[in-house]
């Protein structure tokens, strides 16, 4: 199953309104600003969207608005997954209702199953679904590592597990994926700032948090790096690199949300169990944000 995704695909905050619910409004016009800073895909309803504190009916509603407003402009994959195959398969199944591109569905957390059980609960939604599959690691948020020998297993057995979005933070388990994975399946960083060393791996792009305030830059350096302008694409991701890390000094979305506001864009405040910054951190963030040249 050939299937272009985008290079660097945003995964979008949910804006709230000040009792913090879903604001519609807002979510149209941040995918609008998005694509126009050099987005070419979407990411609705993942962990920077806060997924775990939306209930079912507000997935959809943010997704029906992303995929209307993007209309074509750009994939728009819809985050599914959770610790409840058949509940993932129950949302899967209506983000190809609902028109999404793709979905994307995210290691099974707090169970911790075996490699085994990982590969069955993929597996199975998957086969529930004629949309293209984009599988998520990320052990530092579900206690589990997908092993390399369980993504090539699924690149090979499931037709339409077509990527992976590779947050695992070892350039050595990345190397061992791209080494043995099938030529139609896409590798993607799940970490800003290990993007660049990743393309020499040979992902294809980032799926990204910083692309909210740095998407051109994030383009332009994956660009360069495939162009062989190595030397631009060093100097790029150097340059934007204490934005990549300083976006993670505490738990995300809070930092990202915090930078949108800096930057003009209030997108509201986070759900418990998350907080927005203090002053004191958001004060940290805006000279992060003043020595990459991105505030006055």
């Amino acid at each position: 199953m050939a299937t272009n995704l985008g290079t660097v695909i945003t995964a979008m905050v949910t804006p709230f309104t000040d009792d913090l619910k879903i604001d519609l409004n807002r979510m149209a016009e941040l995918t609008d600003r998005l694509i126009d800073m050099g987005s070419d895909g979407l990411l609705v309803t993942g962990t920077t969207g806060e997924s775990p504190t939306l209930s079912a009916d507000e997935k959809i509603a943010l997704w029906e608005t992303v995929i209307k407003r993007a209309r074509g402009r750009v994939p728009v994959m819809l985050g599914t997954g959770s610790n409840n195959t058949e509940q993932s398969i129950a949302l899967t199944k209506k983000a190809e209702e609902v028109g999404g591109d793709a979905v994307l569905l995210v290691t099974p957390y707090y169970n911790k199953p075996p490699q085994n059980a990982l590969y069955e609960h993929f597996k199975a939604v998957a086969k529930a679904t004629k949309l293209p599959v984009m599988i998520y690691n990320v052990p530092g948020r579900t206690s589990r590592n997908i092993e390399p020998d369980t993504v090539i297993r699924l690149a090979n057995d499931v037709p339409n597990i077509v990527a992976l979005k590779e947050a695992g933070g070892s350039l050595d388990q990345v190397s061992e994926i791209c080494r043995r994975a099938p030529q139609s399946f896409t590798v993607y960083s799940g970490d800003d700032s290990l993007t660049l060393p990743m393309l020499s791996l040979g992902v294809k792009g980032i799926v990204s948090v910083a692309s909210h305030l740095i998407a051109g830059q994030m383009r332009d350096m994956i660009t360069s790096f495939t162009n062989g302008q190595w030397q631009k694409a060093r100097d790029i991701h150097l340059k934007y690199f204490p934005v990549m890390k300083g976006l993670f000094f505490t738990t995300s979305p809070a930092p990202v949300k915090a930078g949108l506001k800096l930057m003009g864009f209030p997108v509201g405040g986070l759900r418990l169990p998350l907080l927005p910054l203090t002053e004191k951190e958001e004060a940290y963030l805006k000279g992060i944000l003043q020595e990459a040249g991105l505030l006055p």
